[in-house]
């Protein structure tokens, strides 16, 4: 790893003089990803620097060792080396942590999406289940959650609803629920005490800045209509429900959970532009095959990633082969030993990979 040192100088030495380019101040877009870059290399300068700063010091401590003849001398610096060889340990370990290459999206608020699939009604009370559950770990984390979108079933459950969630670490933690999540429960609709198993898919998608994405007006269909609500019955009597197109990609996003066309437009836009971001990232990741081997499952929202099994109280995580005999609290919110598990597992992934790649 000091063998890059220099490399590693260099590099930060060209960021900060381009940050400090007039034109790097005019281009926010250029200034937002340097700082990044910027952000990703400083810290790993400064504990290489460390480990450089130890090294001499352990060198110093052996060469007493071999020079020194008094014994309280000689005990003191074997208890130093000592010190020194656990710090060094412990740099290197940070250091290999550090240079692993950050998500382009950490820090980025999403847009989640939550549609029920296999399992009809019962399938749209599990999205309202899945729902709750999110609601609940983002009240704990004081994140604020916005329902952009949503399509109720006439006995409490949603065949599709669409969210914003907004805070700190929001990307960090929730990206790893894109997927499918199946439930093995008896429906509430079953009278006959069977077990069913249905499933809900949900997508997570960094929410996109207008600097992230661009749309052209020119390439959306913009249609306005009534609203309708559960069982097509109307929601109100003026045109505010807003139904937008984009061209190009033949995408089509309709919101009407507001009274006001504006807002609606305003929340059929932020959904758009996150798909069109999403849709772009994919491409742009097709040929990173390490990277992609190196993370936990594909982030692919046909990918099965959890069961939910009432009968034994039981969540499993089929990525990492984790279950945890806690359901009640899980759906209640209690998600933080599931993520900190997934986290672990994908940096001890990244960190094989680092190391293949330098073998």
């Amino acid at each position: 790893m000091l063998k890059k040192l220099p490399e590693y100088e260099k590099q930060l030495a060209d960021i900060d003089a381009k940050l400090s380019l007039p034109e790097t101040m005019q281009d926010m877009t250029i200034f937002k990803n340097l700082n990044r870059e910027r952000s990703h290399l400083a810290p790993i300068v400064d504990e290489l620097h460390t480990m450089q700063s130890l090294l001499a010091q352990i060198a110093g401590a052996e060469q007493i060792l071999h020079e020194e003849s008094d014994a309280e001398m000689l005990e003191m610096t074997r208890e130093e080396l000592s010190g020194l060889k656990e710090a060094f340990i412990v740099s290197q370990k940070k250091t290999k942590m550090l240079l692993i290459p950050p998500d382009p999206m950490e820090g980025k608020n999403i847009i989640m999406e939550i549609r029920a699939g296999t399992g009809g009604e019962e399938a749209a009370l599990f999205a309202a289940d899945l729902f709750r559950m999110y609601s609940h770990f983002a009240e704990s984390k004081r994140w604020k959650m916005e329902i952009l979108s949503s399509n109720e079933t006439g006995i409490g459950g949603f065949k599709e609803l669409v969210l914003s969630v907004a805070g700190k670490e929001v990307y960090g933690n929730l990206r790893w629920e894109s997927g499918v999540h199946r439930v093995q429960r008896v429906p509430e609709t079953e009278s006959g005490g069977r077990i069913h198993t249905s499933a809900v898919t949900v997508a997570v998608l960094p929410e996109a800045e207008e600097t992230d994405i661009e749309i052209k007006q020119e390439d959306l269909k913009v249609d306005v209509m009534r609203s309708g609500g559960p069982g097509g019955q109307s929601v109100n009597t003026t045109d505010s429900a807003v139904r937008v197109t984009h061209i190009p990609s033949g995408l089509v996003v309709a919101v009407q959970d507001e009274k006001s066309q504006l807002k609606n437009k305003e929340k059929a836009l932020k959904i758009l532009r996150s798909r069109l971001y999403e849709i772009a990232e994919r491409e742009r990741n097709k040929g990173i095959a390490d990277e992609r081997k190196s993370q936990v499952g594909t982030g692919d929202r046909s990918e099965r990633i959890r069961t939910y099994n009432y009968p034994q109280g039981r969540v499993t995580d089929h990525r990492i082969n984790l279950t945890l005999y806690k359901l009640e609290s899980f759906l209640n919110g209690d998600m933080d030993e599931m993520f900190d598990s997934l986290i672990r597992f994908d940096q001890a992934e990244k960190l094989k990979a680092l190391g293949n790649r330098s073998n």
